[in-house]
């Protein structure tokens, strides 16, 4: 397993180097005018993949071929830890370049490594627009020529950030688990490519406006061209981008998060009439990001088709409830995971992603996840739930995930600290239950304090969520010191929650992965036969429609159709692959008889105190597991924890510290860690902000 996994990743580095290779070659005169001119003459004679062959072969086969190696090595990563076999070694000589290196800024909290490759990237596409330039002003004198040669360049550099735009977006691609990253920390890294493609793109827009109004050539805004760059469609493309811009900026995505939302269904218009704008053989430049998008999506789809078992949800005193899912054995996660919620009932169109508070192996049958009423959303769910008739009531519920990190990295520790504020202690409540499995099945943890900041007494129930329903026994090396900032004093020593039982439906089914316990094998499946599928279709299409067109002398196939022709046959064949694969692993669930056995209190004739609950409705919040859990308390009224005094006097040679809650409170702890003051002191943040 060892050689096997590191043999992929060589490959995949290897891999990875050529394809940069090529963006750094490409604005030299040496591959403009030596080694293209002689690529694009052999493959515009191809009567079966024509001028895009090269495209194909250069930049989309190679990233699509690293994603399927990518998701062997996740697979072969997961069984290794299932066999607690490790195949990754200490990354401790990497520690420095962890560490925060800028905390506050536009940039949010960025490590040294982060900011050294957000600084190469900015130098390529610094390097590759000086270099297009000063290779295309040799013979152009006058500066209207000189505008419309810098703008066309511009559009060029802006298509390097669009290639990797749709990497960060894609949840269930294996590119990201093989850097080891998830889809929320990779967000910041979407945001970034967003803002400098719109930069791009809208220079290169606008130079052309004027370039056009210089020239006294104004009608060019109104030209689709059959065989050549529709400006239509470019400008049609660049609205759309505009619009999805403008609301992306902090001020409005706060105050108009659904307007933000929405907006970003424009990405479809956007890359669509950018093919259309390029043509198809450009396009296949930025087609590895978005076909593995695409892919991911269409799984996304057929996954939120399916109605999850709701079994139960508990509703605390701090305008807080935990809802717990039927579940699959099979279906495995690991800590701080995210799932996304769909609730009818309250919003068809509305999807919000939680952290999943539940281990798999500790509650294999269980998954649950735990809501703060911060929104208009949750609030009305919230509402629902507490109405005298939610008893008797069914919740249509649909889920999409979970998606979370590959492997853990705190079991490395020899300390853990743990620091929320408010709702942020929900990612930490499935690491604890996670190093609770571990202590039972007697394997060494790191010692673990968890600082928790809240505003009233009433939050104090968050801690509540900690241990699972089946008491499970808390962990020794295990401290909880509260700060309760508003309150002098208790305010309510004996707090209520109300428990809720939900009747089965039965359309409903327990969650599951969408491709089956083995389903990184199976999207490695699905990437080789829809682009085998794509290429075979597309050669078809090629050799006897348009090549018999194209290959004439005296004409020339439509650029537009040919466009279309492609991004159908790409949908259809990713279509066609990712059903069958759903469909085949649900028919093999099926056949093999694999009856999911639910929590008791699921089904109509067992009784409440079967799934864990004392009874249904009003229950005191000192049950079994909180009163174990209690003695590892200590709450603080009227007060702050002292984060630097807490953290630089931390003893051990190797400690960890997350973060997770405001983002004052994330800066501060990132500050503390990056100061260099306690070398002992390893941060990561944790921040669920979309």
């Amino acid at each position: 397993m060892r050689v096997l996994s590191l043999a992929i990743r060589v490959l995949v580095f290897i891999l990875f180097v050529g394809w940069l290779f090529i963006w750094f070659v490409m604005p030299t005169n040496t591959y403009r005018h030596q080694w293209l001119p002689k690529i694009q003459d052999k493959s515009r004679h191809s009567s079966y993949f024509g001028s895009e062959g090269t495209s194909l072969l250069m930049y989309t086969f190679p990233i699509l071929f690293i994603a399927v190696l990518g998701c062997v090595y996740v697979h072969i990563e997961r069984r290794c830890k299932e066999q607690n076999v490790k195949i990754r070694g200490n990354d401790n000589g990497l520690a420095m370049w962890k560490r925060p290196g800028f905390v506050k800024g536009p940039l949010g909290i960025v490590s040294w490594t982060e900011l050294a490759l957000l600084a190469m990237f900015v130098a390529l596409l610094v390097w590759s627009f000086a270099t297009y330039l000063n290779n295309s002003y040799h013979n152009e004198n006058e500066w209207e020529s000189r505008l419309g040669t810098a703008a066309y360049w511009l559009g060029v550099v802006g298509n390097i950030c669009l290639v990797f735009l749709f990497f960060p977006v894609a949840r269930g691609s294996s590119l990201l688990p093989l850097l080891g990253l998830t889809s929320e920390s990779s967000i910041k890294y979407h945001i970034w490519l967003g803002h400098m493609t719109m930069a791009f793109f809208s220079a290169h827009g606008i130079c052309f406006v004027v370039y056009w109004a210089a020239t006294h050539n104004l009608s060019q805004m109104l030209e689709w061209a059959k065989t050549d760059v529709s400006n239509v469609a470019g400008e049609v493309s660049l609205v759309c981008g505009l619009i999805i811009w403008a609301t992306t900026f902090p001020g409005v995505r706060r105050k108009f998060f659904e307007l933000f939302l929405y907006t970003h269904h424009l990405y479809i218009l956007f890359i669509v009439f950018f093919i259309f704008h390029v043509g198809i053989s450009y396009a296949c430049i930025m087609l590895p990001g978005f076909y593995l998008f695409l892919l991911d999506r269409f799984l996304r789809f057929l996954q939120s088709r399916r109605r999850v078992r709701l079994l139960s949800a508990r509703l605390l005193p701090c305008h807080t409830l935990e809802l717990n899912f039927s579940k699959h054995p099979g279906l495995k996660y690991t800590p701080t995971s995210t799932l996304f919620l769909n609730i009818p009932c309250i919003s068809k169109l509305q999807w919000h992603p939680f952290t999943v508070t539940s281990h798999a192996d500790l509650e294999p049958d269980t998954l649950s996840v735990a809501i703060k009423c911060e929104g208009t959303w949750s609030t009305k769910l919230y509402q629902t739930l507490s109405s005298p008739s939610a008893i008797d009531n069914h919740l249509q519920v649909s889920l999409e995930g979970p998606y979370g990190p590959v492997s853990t990295s705190f079991l490395q520790f020899d300390s853990l600290i743990m620091i929320s504020g408010g709702s942020g202690i929900t990612p930490f409540i499935s690491i604890i239950r996670h190093l609770i499995y571990n202590s039972n099945s007697h394997q060494q943890i790191p010692k673990l304090l968890l600082i928790s900041a809240f505003k009233n007494s009433s939050d104090l129930t968050f801690l509540h969520l900690l241990l699972p329903l089946s008491g499970a026994n808390t962990l020794e090396n295990f401290q909880i010191e509260a700060y309760v900032t508003r309150d002098k004093s208790p305010k309510d020593e004996n707090p209520q929650f109300r428990t809720v039982i939900f009747k089965p439906h039965e359309e409903d089914s327990p969650a599951t992965a969408i491709l089956g316990p083995n389903g990184w094998l199976w999207l490695a499946w699905i990437i080789c036969s829809s682009f085998g599928i794509f290429l075979a279709l597309m050669g078809i299409v090629t050799r006897y429609y348009i090549y018999p067109i194209d290959g004439n002398s005296n004409d020339v196939f439509n650029l537009s159709l040919r466009s279309f022709l492609h991004m159908l046959g790409l949908c259809l064949c990713i279509v066609m692959a990712a059903t069958a694969a759903v469909i085949w692993n649900k028919r093999k669930l099926a056949k093999e008889g694999r009856q999911i056995q639910n929590v008791e209190g699921a089904t109509p004739n067992a009784s409440p105190s079967a799934m864990g609950f004392d009874n249904v409705g009003e229950t005191e919040l000192e049950s079994v597991p909180f009163e174990a859990l209690a003695q590892s308390v200590r709450v603080y009224y009227g007060e702050r924890p002292n984060l630097p005094r807490i953290l630089l006097e931390r003893k051990g040679e190797n400690v960890g510290v997350l973060a997770s809650g405001p983002k004052k409170m994330r800066q501060e702890v990132a500050a503390i860690c990056g100061s260099g003051l306690a070398p002992n002191l390893h941060f990561q943040s944790i921040s669920f902000t979309w």
